[in-house]
């Protein structure tokens, strides 16, 4: 099977180190895995191919320049215009395969005219997103290729039921399926081994995002340190909450126990989680929780037990106590009271991790998410 990669979203660079690039990735990796030749079509590429993906074809999509947000999104516009043309040149695919972006619609246009199943893979409800955290010039067209996308894909694949929930404002619910995200077990074939340490490190992996709750797991530590002198904190990522964590930990005399990685490449991500004893994914209370947070699934599949805030898809993911340890959202005192729990018992820790792993590499495989996607092709080819 010939399958068309697209993604037309700046944001995103497909080779590069966000969660949002390593989910690419993994798509792509997956479909190979499965017998399909894949072609990339991308915006931005952000590097060089990993070893095992160098023989994707990649399609530069034009690149947006970085001047007025107006001119930016009318320049994203007109890249269906290219996209298509490309589709149309190369021809004889089988499978369009695209991830949402939001001024995109002529791939899964071109894949209804030609009678080939197209599937739109959505992580978020864009519109809302890029209003509240980046700024939003021309709503209207925005929803117009909302509703002109939603309307050609042949299904959509929603990560979390709130996506779908979102979708529904657009589509019937017979269209769109739910396929949260998952992990590759060869990234993780070495798993945490606990054995007696003098420290405690408690590991947070992700873009420094202010809807990620670092300040809550700032506070979290501030709180488990004064019990547990010999614990650490190590946050694997970068980005705009970085300088401000830095100065709050600063304040609070916590720098010396403190490590920033800085941006990482994802291959490095599997020996930095063999490094904690615990990982975390503290977000605060929102109403409008829709993620399929990717570093859950890592944490699990490196068998490490997980705290996590009680939210949104987080909740089926998680059996408290069995595979991991659920908090209220916003509740740093929770989440210091959780790690403490988990410093004084490596047995637990074992367990739950031992069990994270288990239920991921069972349910959340990208292998099995690719069998899904074919399958979902099949059906409504």
């Amino acid at each position: 099977m010939r399958v068309a990669y697209i993604c037309a979203d700046a944001g995103i660079p497909v080779f590069g180190q966000k969660g949002c690039s390593i989910h690419v990735q993994e798509v792509i990796r997956a479909l190979q895995k499965q017998g399909c030749e894949v072609d990339l079509f991308a915006t931005r590429i952000g590097g060089i191919a990993p070893a095992d993906l160098a023989n994707v074809v990649v399609h530069q999509l034009p690149a947006i320049p970085k001047v007025e947000k107006e001119i930016r999104e009318q320049v994203a516009l007109g890249i269906n215009y290219n996209l298509r043309l490309d589709l149309q040149k190369l021809g004889n695919f089988h499978l369009i395969y695209e991830r949402y972006s939001l001024w995109s619609y002529s791939a899964m246009e071109f894949a209804k005219e030609k009678g080939i199943p197209g599937l739109l893979e959505v992580n978020s409800p864009l519109i809302a997103e890029q209003a509240k955290h980046r700024g939003l010039i021309d709503f209207d067209n925005a929803e117009k290729v909302a509703h002109r996308v939603f309307q050609a894909a042949t299904a959509l694949i929603a990560v979390s039921e709130e996506v779908k929930n979102y979708l529904l404002n657009y589509v019937d619910s017979s269209k769109v399926y739910v396929i949260p995200n998952g992990v590759n077990p060869e990234r993780f074939s070495k798993i945490k081994n606990y054995t007696k340490s003098e420290t405690f490190t408690v590991g947070f992996v992700g873009t420094l995002k202010p809807w990620h709750g670092l300040p809550i797991l700032t506070e979290a530590f501030v709180q488990l340190h004064q019990k547990v002198p010999q614990s650490r904190l190590l946050i694997v990522g970068d980005g705009p909450e970085r300088e401000h964590l830095e100065v709050e930990l600063s304040t609070r005399g916590l720098d010396a126990y403190t490590q920033f990685t800085g941006a990482v490449n994802p291959d490095q991500v599997p020996g930095l989680l063999a490094a904690m004893d615990v990982a975390v994914a503290p977000y605060p209370a929102q109403a409008d929780f829709y993620f399929s947070p990717l570093k859950v699934y890592e944490y699990m599949a490196a068998g490490l037990p997980v705290v996590a805030s009680k939210i949104g898809q987080l909740v089926d993911l998680i059996e408290p106590v069995v595979n991991g340890i659920l908090c209220p959202p916003g509740d740093a005192i929770a989440l210091a009271e959780a790690l403490e729990k988990l410093w004084r018992s490596p047995q637990l820790r074992h367990s739950l991790g031992q069990a994270a792993r288990q239920k991921v590499m069972q349910n959340h495989t990208w292998d099995a998410i690719a069998q899904q996607i074919l399958q979902i092709a099949k059906v409504r080819r």
